[in-house]
C-alpha cells in the first residue's frame, strides 16, 4: 500500500504493523503524531469548499505547522503545493461520505475502539497512578510461573450462562481441594485448548503480562498454593503458582537458525549444518558474517542475527529464553540446541536488569493506561466529577425501580419486568442537559448480577447500584465532552475520523481495485515491463573459508567435477568445518557473485572478502529478461495501486466543485512568511 510521503505528513498517521496483546482488526493502525500545535492568531475563515461545503483556514494552517518540522527539505513547504495536497485530502474524505462509509458498522466501531483508547490519556488521577506504578515496579522484581483451569463464560454473558460457569468452577475447586491432581484436572476440565498439552502451565511472567485480575491473583497466591476462582474478561480462572524467582530482566541476544523444514518440506540437514557453522564459530570464524549467510531467519540476519530485546514469557519458546539467559558473560555463545522451530545458536550481547522505578515510571505509567488497571483510575475521577458537574436524580422513579427488583437478583436469575411503565422516566439529569431514563438504569442492575450481590434488603442493594450508575453516567458525560474540554482530543479524533474513512476508501477504490482488475493489472504490466526484468542470473555452488589454501583445494576438486558433499568430506576432518557452502539460482548481482568478474559457466577464479575465500562453480546461466506476472505479481499490484492512486484525484476533482477563496489563501502566506 503505497501514500504519497506529503500525504503522510499531512494526515500526520504513522502506518506500521502491530504486534501486541491485544487482537486489532486491521493488519495496520493509524497513529497521531501529538506533536505540540502553534496556531496563528487569525479568524476562522472559508479557505475553499468541494460542493458547498466549507473547509476552513485555521485547520489548514494548525495541520501545516504542525508538520512543518516533519517534511525532508524545502520544496515540500510549498503551500502551493500543500493546498493541492489538502484539497486532495478532503476530495477523497468527500467522496468516502458521499459512498456512505462513514455509516459502515466496522468503522463505527473501529472509530468507537480508537476513541477509547485516546479518551483514557484524559482519564487520569496521580494519586492513584502512582499507587499502581509503585504497585508494578514491586511485582516487576518478581516472576511467577503458574498454571491455570479456565471455564469461559463472556463478559456480556447471560446471568443463566455466568452461572452455569461459576457452578463448573466451583466443582472443579472441590476437586482440587479433595486432593486431585492440578495437572490431571486442567487437562480434564480446563476450556484453555493449550492445557491438553501442556497441562495449565503458563510459564514465567511478571507484571504487565497478564490481564490484571489474573496478575493479581498470581502475586497474591504463595507457593505452591492453589487460588480461589476469580474472573477475568475471558472467564472463570484457579491458578496454582509453581514458582516465584527474581526477575531475570530483559535479553538482547543474536541468533543463528536453521528451520527443521520450508516451502519444499523438511531439512534433514539442518542438524549437520548448524553443527558445521558451530564448528566454524569455535575456529574463529565471524558469528555476525554467518549469521548473513545462513540463517533462516531473514528479519534478524540482515543485522547479524541480532534480535529485539526480550524477557521472560515475551517469546514462543521457553528453551531458546532459557539459554539465552543462561549465557554469562558478553559475547558468549551458545551450543547448538533445538526448539519446535528449528535449530538455534545464541551469542549473549547484554543483559539488562531491571531499572530503577525513576528510571522506569514513565514506561509503566504508559503501561497502565493501556492496561487494565486504567479502571482503578477511571473510578477514582468519578469523585472529581462529582464536584465537577451538578446532577440530580428523581427519588420517585427509583422507588418505583426498587419495587420490581426482587430477591432472585441474589442467585442472579433476576429479569426486568416488561411491563415497567417507567421505563422511560428520566431518573438522573447530569449537568442540566443530559437526561439518563430508567431503561440503561435497569440495565445496569441486569448486568451487576455478573458479579457477587451481597447487599440486603434489595431496596439498599438498588440504592448502592445507583451510587455506582450515578458515577459511570458522569464519567460517561466527561467523556463525551472531551472534544468541548481539551481542543488537541478534537483535533487528534476529526484526524482520524478522516484518515480512517481514507483508508476505507483506498481499500475499496484503489488496493483491491489493484488486486481484483486483472485486465487492468495485465495491461498496466505490459506498458510498464521494462520495470519489471530480470538480470543475469546463474545457477551456483557458492564455497566459502578462512583459509586460502582450503578453497585452493575445493576449487580444483570442483574443476575435476568433484560433488559438494565429497569436497566437504574430503576438507572438513577431525571435528573442524574449514568449508561450507550453499547453492541456488541468483542474479548476478547477489551477494559475492557481483564481485567476480566476467563470471561465466564453469568454476571461477577465487575472490577475497572480509577474511573469507570465495570460489563459485555455475552450473547454468539464465539471461537478462522480462519476468513473467507471476514472478512479480506484488510488487505490480503495488505499482498498479500507486498509479491508480496519482490519477484518482483529478477524477474526483471532474465529480466535485472545488473553489478556492484566493483571498483568504494570500492572507494565510503571508502570516506564514513571517
Amino acid at each position: 500500500m503505497l501514500w504519497n510521503s506529503l500525504e503522510l505528513l499531512f494526515l500526520s498517521i504513522t502506518i506500521k504493523n502491530v504486534f501486541s496483546i491485544m487482537k486489532i482488526s486491521r493488519l495496520l493502525i493509524f497513529v497521531f503524531l501529538l506533536s505540540p500545535i502553534y496556531l496563528l492568531a487569525q479568524t476562522k475563515e472559508v479557505l475553499f469548499t468541494v460542493d458547498n461545503n466549507p473547509y476552513y483556514t485555521d485547520e489548514f494552517v494548525r495541520v501545516y505547522k504542525k508538520n512543518l518540522d516533519l517534511v525532508k527539505d524545502d520544496s515540500q513547504k510549498d503551500l502551493d503545493k500543500y493546498l493541492e495536497l489538502f484539497i486532495g485530502y478532503k476530495l477523497k474524505v468527500e467522496k468516502a461520505n458521499k459512498l456512505g462509509l462513514q455509516n459502515g458498522s466496522s468503522y463505527q466501531n473501529e472509530l468507537k475502539s480508537y476513541r477509547n483508547q485516546l479518551s483514557k490519556n484524559y482519564l487520569n488521577d496521580s494519586k492513584v497512578t502512582n499507587e499502581l506504578v509503585q504497585e508494578a515496579y514491586d511485582r516487576m522484581q518478581q516472576e511467577v510461573r503458574a498454571s491455570h483451569i479456565l471455564v469461559l463464560v463472556d463478559e456480556g454473558a447471560s446471568p443463566a450462562d455466568t452461572l452455569k460457569a461459576y457452578q463448573k468452577v466451583v466443582a472443579i475447586k472441590k476437586r482440587l481441594d479433595a486432593g486431585e491432581d492440578f495437572v490431571t484436572v486442567a487437562k480434564d476440565a480446563s476450556e484453555d485448548p493449550s492445557a491438553k498439552d501442556n497441562g495449565g502451565d503458563l510459564g514465567y511472567f511478571s507484571a504487565f503480562r497478564m490481564v490484571y485480575p489474573f496478575e493479581n491473583a498470581a502475586y497474591r497466591t504463595k507457593v505452591g498454593q492453589i487460588s480461589k476462582p476469580f474472573r477475568t474478561r475471558f472467564g472463570y480462572h484457579i491458578i496454582k503458582v509453581v514458582d516465584k524467582r527474581a526477575n531475570r530482566g530483559e535479553v538482547t541476544a543474536a541468533h543463528i537458525m536453521l528451520l527443521k523444514q520450508d516451502e519444499n518440506g523438511p531439512k534433514e540437514n539442518a542438524k549437520s549444518t548448524i553443527e558445521e557453522i558451530y564448528q566454524k564459530i569455535q575456529q574463529g570464524e565471524n558469528f555476525e558474517s554467518l549469521a548473513q549467510q545462513f540463517s533462516d531467519d531473514k528479519s534478524s540476519s540482515v543485522r547479524g542475527g541480532v534480535l529485539q530485546r526480550f524477557g521472560s514469557g515475551q517469546l514462543s519458546s521457553e528453551e531458546f529464553e532459557n539459554v539465552a539467559f543462561g549465557l554469562k558473560e558478553k559475547n558468549q555463545i551458545s551450543t547448538p540446541f533445538e526448539t519446535q522451530f528449528g535449530w538455534h545458536i545464541v551469542k549473549l550481547i547484554e543483559k539488562h536488569p531491571v531499572g530503577t522505578l525513576a528510571d522506569t515510571k514513565a514506561e509503566l505509567e504508559d503501561k497502565i493506561k493501556r492496561d487494565e488497571r486504567s479502571l482503578l483510575i477511571t473510578n477514582s475521577l468519578a469523585k472529581k466529577m462529582r464536584s465537577k458537574y451538578s446532577f440530580t436524580k428523581d427519588a420517585k422513579v427509583i422507588g418505583k425501580v426498587k419495587s420490581v427488583v426482587t430477591d432472585k437478583i441474589y442467585d442472579k436469575s433476576w429479569v426486568m419486568p416488561d411491563d415497567f411503565k417507567e421505563v422511560n422516566s428520566v431518573v438522573l439529569t447530569l449537568n442540566k442537559d443530559k437526561k439518563v431514563t430508567a431503561k440503561p438504569f435497569l440495565d445496569f442492575i441486569n448486568n451487576s448480577q455478573k458479579g457477587t450481590l451481597t447487599s440486603k434488603p434489595t431496596s439498599k442493594l438498588v440504592d448502592e447500584l445507583f451510587e455506582k450508575f450515578t458515577d459511570e453516567q458522569l464519567i460517561a458525560y466527561y467523556n463525551e465532552n472531551l472534544e468541548n474540554e481539551f481542543l488537541e482530543f478534537k483535533y487528534v479524533m476529526d484526524e482520524y475520523r478522516d484518515g480512517l474513512l481514507l483508508f476505507d476508501l483506498m481499500e475499496k477504490e484503489i488496493w483491491n481495485r489493484a488486486k481484483t482488475d486483472t485486465l487492468g493489472l495485465t495491461t498496466y504490466f505490459k506498458n510498464n515491463i521494462k520495470n519489471y526484468q530480470w538480470k543475469k542470473r546463474f545457477q551456483a555452488d557458492i564455497l566459502s573459508s578462512t583459509d586460502l589454501k582450503i578453497i585452493q583445494k575445493a576449487q580444483k576438486f570442483l574443476k575435476k567435477g568433484k560433488s559438494l558433499e565429497y569436497i566437504k568430506e574430503q576438507l572438513n576432518k577431525d571435528g573442524k568445518v574449514n568449508v561450507i557452502s550453499k547453492s541456488g539460482l541468483y542474479e548476478e548481482d547477489y551477494d559475492v557473485l557481483s564481485q567476480f568478474k566476467g563470471l561465466t559457466k564453469g568454476v571461477s577464479t577465487i575472490l577475497t572478502k572480509d577474511n573469507y575465500y570465495f570460489v563459485v562453480q555455475v552450473t547454468d546461466e539464465k539471461p537478462a529478461g522480462a519476468k513473467e506476472l507471476s514472478e512479480c505479481r506484488g510488487r505490480v499490484i503495488s505499482d498498479y495501486q500507486q498509479y491508480l492512486e496519482l490519477h484518482w484525484v483529478d477524477e474526483l476533482k471532474k465529480e466535485f466543485t472545488v473553489k478556492v477563496n484566493q483571498d483568504n489563501f494570500s492572507q494565510i502566506k503571508r502570516q506564514l512568511s513571517n
